[in-house]
């Protein structure tokens, strides 16, 4: 028996109204996630990239509750979050935990590493008072630092060292999804591939699942299972990586790729595709809202928005240069209208 996804999102709105002039008047919204539907399994990694400003930290936040959506549902361990009560709520927190995309700025410097990691035990009152300490240091452990680093303030460390007291605190609770928001985006290159080697490591011994969101596809082509594609608020390309770098279907994920660095000499002479500035996100194109700055634009794509359809098993693109062309009516169909 399949058992129900850890995961799954239906429907998500977040907006945020922007105010101008004296008294803050709402002069329109920003839809920062529009209708966004995704599921994530036990033990999978679901990258989710995109330009900045695509919408991928607000729904980040959102599927941990940290901030409520205007509609629609998340459902995490069977239950919808935004439904529970305050104290069922903060249970379900234990198992939905945050890595911050910049490690110096995510820690109290008036306090050791070691109690900040301890806080999140004493918050969910997990364990005995007196094996908590042994606790934050069996995780220290775990992601590769020594049993006195609990004991330096964050100004003390570098940055490497800091993402990993960031995931520690994030393990110490025994979650079941961690939501890496550009874990590594902050780090030099080579301390990259070892916070991806201990990501990758962690979530193999304790079966975690990774929403990992970030705007490096070398890094997300690295540790995701599946890779989702934002723009502007909407899930415009979901499929397995493989796939996806190998097969992409929308012009915007051709077009994310063919502008990644390559050491392959054949593509170096290859035009990057130019797309012009993104549009005003309080005043985005009707209908797609990718068309002002597609190469494959028609006059559908002005008049409504695409939604997805799988073009292969897990594979869905919202576009409608990408989706099968409609079959002609038959003779028989024709004859009897």
């Amino acid at each position: 028996m399949k058992l129900p996804p850890l995961l799954q999102v239906d429907s998500l709105h977040v907006r945020y109204p922007v105010r101008k002039g004296l008294f803050g008047a709402t002069s329109g919204y920003v839809n920062a996630v529009d209708g966004v539907s995704l599921t994530l399994e036990r033990g999978e990694t679901l990258g989710l990239v995109g330009e900045s400003g695509c919408g991928k930290s607000t729904l980040g936040r959102t599927v941990l509750a940290l901030q409520r959506p205007s509609s629609g549902q998340v459902f995490f361990r069977n239950q919808d979050l935004f439904s529970l009560p305050p104290e069922k709520l903060k249970q379900q927190r234990r198992f939905a935990q945050l890595v911050f995309q910049n490690p110096k700025a995510c820690f109290d410097p008036r306090r050791t590493v070691g109690s900040s990691v301890r806080m999140a035990l004493d918050i969910q009152e997990m364990l005995e008072p007196s094996e908590r300490d042994d606790a934050v240091a069996a995780i220290f452990a775990k992601v590769g630092l020594r049993p006195e680093h609990r004991f330096r303030y964050p100004h003390e460390l570098s940055g490497g060292q800091l993402q990993r007291i960031g995931i520690a605190r994030a393990l110490v609770l025994q979650p079941s999804l961690i939501v890496c928001d550009e874990p590594v985006s902050a780090l030099d290159v080579s301390v990259q591939a070892q916070i991806l080697n201990l990501l990758r490591d962690l979530r193999e011994e304790f079966e975690l699942a990774l929403l990992f969101v970030s705007h490096n596809l070398a890094v997300v082509e690295y540790i995701a299972d599946r890779v989702a594609v934002m723009y502007y608020g909407r899930i415009v390309e979901i499929a397995p990586r493989q796939r996806l770098f190998e097969n992409p279907q929308h012009p915007y994920t051709q077009a994310l790729l063919a502008a990644v660095p390559s050491m392959d000499i054949a593509r170096r002479d290859e035009p990057v595709p130019r797309l012009g500035d993104p549009p005003d996100p309080v005043h985005l194109p009707t209908g797609c809202r990718f068309r002002n700055r597609c190469p494959l634009a028609f006059e559908r794509c002005a008049v409504s928005q695409p939604e997805a359809v799988e073009v292969a098993p897990g594979h869905s693109v919202a576009c409608w240069a990408a989706m099968p062309a409609e079959p002609a009516p038959s003779l028989a169909s024709a004859s009897t209208n």
